[in-house]
Protein backbone atom coordinates (compact mmCIF):
# COMPACT_ATOMS: atom_id res chain seq x y z
CA UNK A 1 0.00 0.00 0.00
CA UNK A 2 1.47 3.32 -0.92
CA UNK A 3 2.52 5.94 1.67
CA UNK A 4 -0.26 8.33 0.86
CA UNK A 5 -2.73 6.11 0.61
CA UNK A 6 -2.38 5.02 4.19
CA UNK A 7 -2.00 8.71 5.34
CA UNK A 8 -5.83 9.05 3.59
CA UNK A 9 -7.02 6.29 5.43
CA UNK A 10 -5.66 7.91 8.72
CA UNK A 11 -7.13 11.33 8.06
CA UNK A 12 -10.79 9.51 6.98
CA UNK A 13 -10.34 8.45 10.47
CA UNK A 14 -9.29 11.32 12.35
CA UNK A 15 -12.15 13.50 10.92
CA UNK A 16 -14.93 11.20 12.32
CA UNK A 17 -13.10 10.88 15.57
CA UNK A 18 -13.16 14.96 15.49
CA UNK A 19 -16.50 15.47 14.49
CA UNK A 20 -18.03 12.29 16.69
CA UNK A 21 -16.20 14.27 19.54
CA UNK A 22 -17.74 17.50 18.61
CA UNK A 23 -21.37 15.60 18.71
CA UNK A 24 -20.86 13.97 22.21
CA UNK A 25 -19.68 17.38 23.33
CA UNK A 26 -21.28 20.47 21.84
CA UNK A 27 -24.20 18.09 21.30
CA UNK A 28 -25.30 18.23 25.00
CA UNK A 29 -25.11 22.02 24.78
CA UNK A 30 -27.20 22.38 21.32
CA UNK A 31 -29.49 19.91 22.90
CA UNK A 32 -29.88 21.55 25.99
CA UNK A 33 -30.52 24.68 23.87
CA UNK A 34 -33.11 23.44 21.93
CA UNK A 35 -35.04 22.18 24.72
CA UNK A 36 -34.94 24.76 27.16
CA UNK A 37 -38.86 26.13 26.97
CA UNK A 38 -39.21 22.24 27.59
CA UNK A 39 -37.03 21.56 30.37
CA UNK A 40 -37.09 24.71 32.89
CA UNK A 41 -40.22 26.19 33.77
CA UNK A 42 -39.05 29.18 35.50
CA UNK A 43 -35.59 31.59 36.19
CA UNK A 44 -33.76 29.59 38.51
CA UNK A 45 -33.59 26.81 36.37
CA UNK A 46 -32.99 28.21 33.62
CA UNK A 47 -30.08 29.89 35.07
CA UNK A 48 -29.04 25.88 36.51
CA UNK A 49 -28.93 25.18 32.93
CA UNK A 50 -27.18 28.04 31.73
CA UNK A 51 -24.56 27.37 34.06
CA UNK A 52 -24.39 23.74 33.25
CA UNK A 53 -23.33 24.69 29.96
CA UNK A 54 -21.51 27.72 30.42
CA UNK A 55 -18.00 26.63 31.26
CA UNK A 56 -17.75 24.30 28.52
CA UNK A 57 -19.40 25.51 25.05
CA UNK A 58 -16.35 27.47 23.74
CA UNK A 59 -14.10 24.77 24.43
CA UNK A 60 -16.39 22.17 22.81
CA UNK A 61 -16.51 24.28 19.60
CA UNK A 62 -12.73 23.79 19.44
CA UNK A 63 -13.79 20.85 18.20
CA UNK A 64 -15.70 21.76 15.26
CA UNK A 65 -13.12 24.45 14.52
CA UNK A 66 -10.66 21.92 14.64
CA UNK A 67 -12.57 19.05 12.36
CA UNK A 68 -13.55 21.92 9.60
CA UNK A 69 -9.58 22.68 9.78
CA UNK A 70 -8.90 19.24 9.64
CA UNK A 71 -10.59 18.40 6.52
CA UNK A 72 -9.63 21.55 4.98
CA UNK A 73 -6.12 20.42 5.65
CA UNK A 74 -6.54 16.50 3.89
CA UNK A 75 -8.85 17.10 1.96
CA UNK A 76 -9.34 20.79 0.18
CA UNK A 77 -11.27 20.08 -2.54
CA UNK A 78 -14.33 18.30 -0.35
CA UNK A 79 -13.29 21.36 1.51
CA UNK A 80 -14.24 23.59 -1.30
CA UNK A 81 -17.18 21.82 -2.28
CA UNK A 82 -19.22 21.60 0.89
CA UNK A 83 -18.54 25.04 1.91
CA UNK A 84 -19.76 26.21 -1.82
CA UNK A 85 -22.44 24.35 -2.63
CA UNK A 86 -23.80 24.47 1.03
CA UNK A 87 -23.27 28.19 1.39
CA UNK A 88 -26.71 29.41 2.48
CA UNK A 89 -26.91 26.67 4.71
CA UNK A 90 -23.93 27.05 6.53
CA UNK A 91 -24.18 30.89 6.76
CA UNK A 92 -27.30 30.19 9.03
CA UNK A 93 -25.60 27.89 10.96
CA UNK A 94 -22.39 30.39 11.48
CA UNK A 95 -25.24 33.26 12.52
CA UNK A 96 -26.79 30.80 14.87
CA UNK A 97 -23.70 29.77 16.71
CA UNK A 98 -23.01 33.57 16.61
CA UNK A 99 -25.99 34.46 18.08
CA UNK A 100 -25.88 31.28 20.17
CA UNK A 101 -22.60 32.53 21.72
CA UNK A 102 -23.72 35.82 22.68
CA UNK A 103 -27.11 35.05 23.98
CA UNK A 104 -25.32 32.77 26.72
CA UNK A 105 -23.07 35.89 27.92
CA UNK A 106 -26.00 38.62 27.62
CA UNK A 107 -29.12 36.22 29.44
CA UNK A 108 -27.12 37.33 32.61
CA UNK A 109 -26.38 40.67 32.23
CA UNK A 110 -28.89 42.76 29.88
CA UNK A 111 -31.74 41.79 31.81
CA UNK A 112 -34.17 43.70 30.15
CA UNK A 113 -33.96 41.80 26.69
CA UNK A 114 -33.72 38.69 28.66
CA UNK A 115 -36.44 37.15 26.83
CA UNK A 116 -34.65 37.89 23.19
CA UNK A 117 -30.93 36.31 24.70
CA UNK A 118 -33.07 33.43 25.86
CA UNK A 119 -35.05 32.80 22.23
CA UNK A 120 -31.44 33.83 20.58
CA UNK A 121 -30.20 30.47 22.62
CA UNK A 122 -32.83 28.09 21.93
CA UNK A 123 -32.98 28.96 17.80
CA UNK A 124 -29.13 29.72 17.89
CA UNK A 125 -28.62 25.98 19.25
CA UNK A 126 -32.09 24.34 17.30
CA UNK A 127 -31.18 25.35 13.66
CA UNK A 128 -27.36 23.70 13.83
CA UNK A 129 -28.70 20.81 15.25
CA UNK A 130 -30.83 20.29 12.32
CA UNK A 131 -28.64 21.52 9.86
CA UNK A 132 -26.14 19.53 10.61
CA UNK A 133 -27.76 16.22 9.74
CA UNK A 134 -29.05 17.87 7.20
CA UNK A 135 -25.84 18.81 5.25
CA UNK A 136 -24.68 15.04 6.01
CA UNK A 137 -27.94 13.45 4.43
CA UNK A 138 -26.96 15.52 1.42
CA UNK A 139 -23.04 14.19 1.63
CA UNK A 140 -24.41 10.47 2.15
CA UNK A 141 -27.53 10.35 -0.80
CA UNK A 142 -25.29 12.88 -3.29
CA UNK A 143 -25.83 15.98 -5.00
CA UNK A 144 -25.17 16.94 -8.54
CA UNK A 145 -21.82 17.92 -9.15
CA UNK A 146 -19.92 18.75 -12.28
CA UNK A 147 -16.73 17.48 -13.81
CA UNK A 148 -14.68 19.86 -11.87
CA UNK A 149 -15.68 18.93 -8.42
CA UNK A 150 -18.71 22.58 -8.23
CA UNK A 151 -21.93 21.98 -6.84
CA UNK A 152 -24.51 22.19 -9.95
CA UNK A 153 -27.49 22.76 -7.56
CA UNK A 154 -29.06 25.25 -5.52
CA UNK A 155 -30.23 25.45 -1.44
CA UNK A 156 -33.99 23.77 -2.54
CA UNK A 157 -31.77 20.76 -3.54
CA UNK A 158 -30.48 20.27 0.07
CA UNK A 159 -34.33 20.42 0.88
CA UNK A 160 -34.98 16.10 0.04
CA UNK A 161 -36.81 13.73 1.74
CA UNK A 162 -33.51 11.25 2.97
CA UNK A 163 -31.30 14.32 4.41
CA UNK A 164 -34.13 15.86 6.10
CA UNK A 165 -35.15 12.72 7.85
CA UNK A 166 -31.23 12.41 8.18
CA UNK A 167 -31.47 15.88 9.55
CA UNK A 168 -34.05 14.87 12.43
CA UNK A 169 -32.40 11.74 13.76
CA UNK A 170 -29.37 13.80 14.20
CA UNK A 171 -31.95 16.57 16.01
CA UNK A 172 -33.22 13.69 18.39
CA UNK A 173 -29.55 12.45 19.37
CA UNK A 174 -28.76 16.00 20.11
CA UNK A 175 -31.76 16.06 22.54
CA UNK A 176 -30.73 12.93 23.90
CA UNK A 177 -27.24 14.61 24.67
CA UNK A 178 -28.99 17.38 25.99
CA UNK A 179 -31.79 16.04 28.65
CA UNK A 180 -29.52 13.35 29.35
CA UNK A 181 -26.69 15.89 30.29
CA UNK A 182 -29.36 17.84 31.99
CA UNK A 183 -30.72 15.27 34.51
CA UNK A 184 -26.84 13.96 35.35
CA UNK A 185 -26.15 18.19 36.49
CA UNK A 186 -28.94 19.03 38.17
CA UNK A 187 -31.42 17.63 40.94
CA UNK A 188 -35.11 17.91 41.62
CA UNK A 189 -38.14 18.68 39.24
CA UNK A 190 -35.66 19.36 36.43
CA UNK A 191 -34.02 16.22 36.56
CA UNK A 192 -37.61 14.42 36.90
CA UNK A 193 -38.29 16.94 33.73
CA UNK A 194 -35.10 15.71 31.55
CA UNK A 195 -35.63 12.05 32.59
CA UNK A 196 -38.81 12.34 31.39
CA UNK A 197 -38.21 14.03 28.19
CA UNK A 198 -35.56 11.22 27.32
CA UNK A 199 -38.29 8.32 27.66
CA UNK A 200 -40.69 10.46 25.24
CA UNK A 201 -37.72 10.91 22.59
CA UNK A 202 -36.88 7.11 22.89
CA UNK A 203 -39.69 6.07 20.24
CA UNK A 204 -39.07 9.29 18.02
CA UNK A 205 -35.51 8.06 17.62
CA UNK A 206 -36.25 4.12 16.63
CA UNK A 207 -38.76 5.31 14.29
CA UNK A 208 -36.21 7.43 12.29
CA UNK A 209 -33.61 5.37 12.84
CA UNK A 210 -35.51 2.65 11.25
CA UNK A 211 -36.66 5.08 8.44
CA UNK A 212 -33.52 6.18 7.82
CA UNK A 213 -32.34 2.87 7.08
CA UNK A 214 -35.02 2.39 4.89
CA UNK A 215 -34.36 5.34 2.66
CA UNK A 216 -30.73 4.05 2.73
CA UNK A 217 -31.68 0.69 0.91
CA UNK A 218 -33.51 3.02 -1.85
CA UNK A 219 -31.03 5.57 -2.49
CA UNK A 220 -27.50 3.53 -1.53
CA UNK A 221 -28.40 -0.28 -1.94
CA UNK A 222 -24.40 -0.61 -2.13
CA UNK A 223 -23.74 1.05 0.71
CA UNK A 224 -26.25 -0.97 3.20
CA UNK A 225 -24.70 -4.32 1.89
CA UNK A 226 -21.93 -3.60 4.25
CA UNK A 227 -21.51 -6.45 6.38
CA UNK A 228 -20.20 -4.12 8.94
CA UNK A 229 -22.82 -2.13 9.12
CA UNK A 230 -25.57 -4.02 9.93
CA UNK A 231 -23.06 -4.89 13.04
CA UNK A 232 -23.12 -1.12 14.24
CA UNK A 233 -27.09 -0.88 13.20
CA UNK A 234 -27.73 -4.23 15.30
CA UNK A 235 -25.35 -2.31 17.98
CA UNK A 236 -27.18 0.74 18.19
CA UNK A 237 -30.84 -1.01 18.39
CA UNK A 238 -29.12 -2.61 21.49
CA UNK A 239 -27.79 0.84 23.32
CA UNK A 240 -31.35 2.65 22.68
CA UNK A 241 -32.60 -0.14 24.43
CA UNK A 242 -30.17 -0.14 27.06
CA UNK A 243 -30.78 3.35 27.44
CA UNK A 244 -34.77 3.48 28.09
CA UNK A 245 -33.57 0.79 31.30
CA UNK A 246 -30.64 3.35 32.61
CA UNK A 247 -33.22 6.15 32.80
CA UNK A 248 -35.79 4.42 35.23
CA UNK A 249 -33.13 3.18 36.95
CA UNK A 250 -32.22 7.00 37.40
CA UNK A 251 -28.53 6.01 36.25
CA UNK A 252 -27.77 9.14 35.05
CA UNK A 253 -23.88 8.93 34.41
CA UNK A 254 -25.06 5.35 32.86
CA UNK A 255 -27.74 7.21 30.31
CA UNK A 256 -25.60 10.15 28.96
CA UNK A 257 -22.74 7.78 28.79
CA UNK A 258 -25.02 5.57 26.50
CA UNK A 259 -26.75 8.91 24.72
CA UNK A 260 -22.57 9.47 23.74
CA UNK A 261 -22.26 5.45 22.88
CA UNK A 262 -25.63 5.73 20.46
CA UNK A 263 -24.13 9.22 19.00
CA UNK A 264 -20.86 7.25 17.61
CA UNK A 265 -23.18 4.50 16.54
CA UNK A 266 -24.72 7.11 14.18
CA UNK A 267 -21.38 8.31 13.02
CA UNK A 268 -20.15 4.90 12.55
CA UNK A 269 -22.43 3.95 10.37
CA UNK A 270 -22.20 7.06 8.23
CA UNK A 271 -18.07 6.38 8.53
CA UNK A 272 -18.34 2.42 6.98
CA UNK A 273 -21.28 3.01 4.51
CA UNK A 274 -19.41 6.03 2.84
CA UNK A 275 -16.18 4.93 2.42
CA UNK A 276 -14.15 6.31 0.28
CA UNK A 277 -16.22 8.59 -0.42
CA UNK A 278 -16.35 12.31 0.64
CA UNK A 279 -18.86 13.93 -1.37
CA UNK A 280 -21.09 11.72 -3.44
CA UNK A 281 -22.23 12.92 -6.98
CA UNK A 282 -25.72 11.91 -7.65
CA UNK A 283 -25.53 12.77 -11.01
CA UNK A 284 -22.59 11.14 -12.28
CA UNK A 285 -20.84 8.56 -9.85
CA UNK A 286 -17.29 9.56 -11.69
CA UNK A 287 -17.92 13.17 -10.50
CA UNK A 288 -17.82 12.02 -6.82
CA UNK A 289 -15.17 13.37 -4.29
CA UNK A 290 -13.17 10.18 -2.58
CA UNK A 291 -10.23 10.08 -0.10
CA UNK A 292 -7.79 9.55 -3.40
CA UNK A 293 -8.80 11.96 -5.62
CA UNK A 294 -10.04 15.03 -2.91
CA UNK A 295 -7.05 14.80 -1.05
CA UNK A 296 -3.80 16.89 -0.33
CA UNK A 297 -0.41 15.64 -1.46
CA UNK A 298 1.71 13.08 0.77
CA UNK A 299 3.68 15.74 2.12
CA UNK A 300 0.94 17.79 3.21
CA UNK A 301 -0.75 14.55 4.82
CA UNK A 302 2.25 13.80 6.75
CA UNK A 303 3.08 17.45 7.83
CA UNK A 304 -0.65 17.58 9.09
CA UNK A 305 -0.68 14.71 11.29
CA UNK A 306 2.39 15.72 13.28
CA UNK A 307 0.73 19.00 13.97
CA UNK A 308 -2.49 17.02 14.87
CA UNK A 309 -0.08 14.41 16.66
CA UNK A 310 1.18 17.64 18.74
CA UNK A 311 -1.89 20.15 19.16
CA UNK A 312 -4.44 17.09 19.85
CA UNK A 313 -3.23 15.75 23.62
CA UNK A 314 -3.82 19.66 24.46
CA UNK A 315 -7.06 20.14 23.28
CA UNK A 316 -8.06 16.47 24.74
CA UNK A 317 -6.11 17.85 28.00
CA UNK A 318 -7.52 21.01 28.33
CA UNK A 319 -11.11 19.20 27.73
CA UNK A 320 -10.77 16.29 30.12
CA UNK A 321 -9.47 19.41 32.92
CA UNK A 322 -12.41 21.39 32.48
CA UNK A 323 -14.63 18.79 32.85
CA UNK A 324 -12.45 17.79 36.16
CA UNK A 325 -12.99 20.97 37.68
CA UNK A 326 -17.07 21.85 37.18
CA UNK A 327 -17.65 18.11 38.10
CA UNK A 328 -20.93 17.88 40.17
CA UNK A 329 -24.10 18.60 40.11
CA UNK A 330 -24.84 22.76 39.44
CA UNK A 331 -26.65 24.38 42.26
CA UNK A 332 -27.82 28.01 41.96
CA UNK A 333 -27.44 30.57 44.78
CA UNK A 334 -31.55 32.46 44.46
CA UNK A 335 -29.38 35.45 45.37
CA UNK A 336 -27.57 35.51 41.73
Amino acid sequence: MDTIVIFQYIWYILIGVLLFGYSILDGFDLGIGSLLPLLAKNESEKRTLFNAVGPFWDGNEVWLLTGGGALFAAFPHAYATVFSGFYLALMLVLFALIFRAIALEFWNYDTDHRKFWEWAFIIGSFLPALLYGVALGNVIIGVPLDAGMEFRGNFFTLLRPFPLIIGLLGLIAFFFQGSSYAALKTEGELQVRARKLILKLWIPFIVLFGLSLALALVFRPKAVSNWLAWIIAVLVIVVWLMLKNAVRQEQDAQTFTLSSVLFAGLWGLVGVTHFPHLVVANNDPSHSLTIFNASSSALTLKVMLIIALIGMPFVIGYTIYAYKVFKGKVVVNEAQ
